[in-house]
């Protein structure tokens, strides 16, 4: 867990929010966004409040339920000195899950994912003979779509501005060829073991269904090994996995990641510690890393290598 990350102390007052996890985020992406342009000013809770038009005591609580950390404590996660503390020595953090025993498909990071890749067959003909399931469902970062296999889980993404089927298409393109059904049953408790920390356990481990090239499968089997409050670069990964001059490719290939916030792509940032881009807006990644520093700060919730 990062050093700074500190708590501040603020009057309680009553406060009136929804339960819904997705409405939560929709609040907290524009406390965010804020916080992210104006960093380097380092705002007070009032400045932030009044950007969005809330009580402090609104923002600080709303904060505090949806992250487990104050607005100010996330504030100072976003820092690039905080982001370069992610990032220290991040090469060996790859190394080290060969040296403990982690090459094989099981407790790979926190989430305790077990995986397989598919066939290249099953790449190249876009899914064909292929049935997938997909859902929609509330997440901490809005609403997502999950997609499933038999074998497990296969896309997960997010919706913005209510666009579900953009959200889909964005999914359903990578295989075309497949068959999708909409059931939600059968997403909903995938969904349910993702999002919620609690549920995070090596004895019933989340399979999760890689469907891409053989060097993208590589560097997403490479992602699902970087551990919560650590992070790595695109040059890491590209040294790692045997191809040091493959810088650009390893970028669009961690761009292509179909299982977002499972395989952690969030969790690849620039060699400067800058957060750089990310396939569902950058917003959203900074929000995914602060909420895992947030979650990562309670002992009884973390779930160590």
């Amino acid at each position: 867990m990062l050093d700074t990350l500190r708590d501040i102390t603020i009057e309680p007052g009553a406060i009136t929010v929804p339960d819904e996890p997705h409405s939560d985020y929709e609040r907290v992406r524009r406390i965010i966004a804020f916080i992210s342009e104006r960093w380097r000013e380092q705002p007070s809770l009032e400045a932030i409040a009044d950007h969005v038009g809330l009580s402090t005591t609104h923002v600080h609580h709303l904060f505090r339920r949806w992250a487990g950390l104050s607005p100010k404590a996330f504030l100072q996660a976003l820092t690039l000195d905080n982001a370069k503390a992610l990032l220290a020595d991040s090469a060996s953090v790859l190394d080290a899950t060969y040296e403990v025993g982690l090459s094989g498909p099981a407790r790979l990071h926190d989430l305790f994912v077990t995986h397989e890749a598919m066939t290249p067959g099953d790449y190249r003909t876009g899914g064909a003979g292929l049935t997938m399931r997909y859902g929609f469902h509330p997440s901490p970062f809005g609403e997502a779509v999950l997609i499933a296999t038999d074998r497990g889980l296969a896309g997960l993404g997010f919706v913005d501005d209510g666009d579900r089927q953009a959200a889909l298409s964005d999914l359903t393109r990578r295989w075309p060829k497949a068959t999708y059904v909409e059931d939600e049953a059968a997403t909903a408790p995938l969904a349910r073991r993702i999002f919620n920390p609690s549920q995070w356990q090596a004895e019933q481990p989340l399979r999760v269904v890689l469907i891409g090239t053989d060097f993208e499968v590589r560097v997403w089997q490479t992602l699902l090994r970087i551990p919560r409050d650590k992070a790595t670069t695109y040059s890491d990964i590209a040294r790692h996995i045997g191809k040091p001059s493959a810088c650009r490719a390893v970028g669009a290939a961690v761009g292509k990641n179909p299982v977002s916030f499972v395989v952690p792509c969030h969790r690849v940032l620039g060699r400067s510690g800058a957060l750089t881009g990310y396939h569902w807006g950058l917003t959203r990644k900074q929000a995914i890393l602060g909420w895992e520093a947030g979650k990562g700060s309670r002992p009884e919730q973390r779930l160590d290598l």
